[in-house]
């Protein structure tokens, strides 16, 4: 996961896959894998072959006993582009059934557009509140005229919610772009509500608060003539 820059746990460890039929004990930081599925197609640098992302993701995930770490790892690699969900449900199904309920549970939540273990949290929280689910990272347009990719949106309400990360504003592009994605939502009056990760976490009260009074708040309001693309 290292090699494709996917986040994942920090390990010293190097797990790696060899044949079944082969015989070779784990020795100081190399932990061996007997499997009957060794990837066909590998990437190669130098002298070492590197397991496709959704294979590395996959083997690495049935390792973790933590929904939220999992959840974190399959997101960033879908995130980043490393592997499509169909990749990772290829090899959900193809490999072994031992740590895959984390998988199974996780690959579910990215497929219906969660791209962040903060988004996940977020699920987490509206699913013990009663509201009703948003739409995660769906593409909003007026007419064709891309506007934005909220994290979590109630088309019906015209109500966004934004996870503001700093790890995401990093650099001054990427600050400037995240007030021109805030300045095209007013515009197009899209109603926006910025949590950050740690008060999903530490204020999930408030958090429930404030978004079922801006859902309350939007009833009877014209409705927004906006279209949505799911994720």
């Amino acid at each position: 996961m290292r090699h494709y820059s996917i986040r994942g746990p920090v390990t010293e460890v190097t797990d790696v896959l060899i044949p079944a039929s082969r015989r070779r004990a784990d020795t100081s930081y190399v932990r061996v894998h007997r499997t009957a599925r060794l990837p066909a197609r590998v990437s190669q640098l130098g002298p070492l072959r590197y397991a496709p992302p959704a294979r590395a993701v996959a083997d690495a995930v049935r390792g973790l006993d933590d929904l939220r770490e999992v959840r974190a790892v399959v997101a960033d690699a879908v995130q980043r582009g490393s592997c499509r969900v169909q990749d990772l449900g290829t090899e959900l199904t193809a490999g072994p059934n031992a740590g895959s309920a984390l998988f199974r549970e996780a690959l579910a939540d990215v497929a219906e557009g969660i791209r962040s273990a903060a988004e996940g949290d977020l699920k987490h929280v509206l699913a013990r509140s009663g509201l009703p689910m948003p739409l995660f990272n769906p593409e909003v347009f007026a007419g064709d005229t891309f506007i934005a990719k909220p994290d979590g949106w109630w088309p019906d309400e015209g109500v966004a919610v934004e996870v503001d990360s700093v790890e995401w504003h990093l650099s001054p592009e990427d600050h400037a772009r995240t007030l021109a994605r805030g300045r095209r939502m007013a515009k197009y009056q899209l109603n926006v509500l910025r949590f950050t990760p740690r008060q999903i976490r530490k204020e999930p009260a408030v958090v429930v608060a404030d978004i079922r009074a801006a859902l309350a708040g939007a009833r009877g309001r014209p409705k927004l003539n906006l279209r949505t693309v799911p994720a």
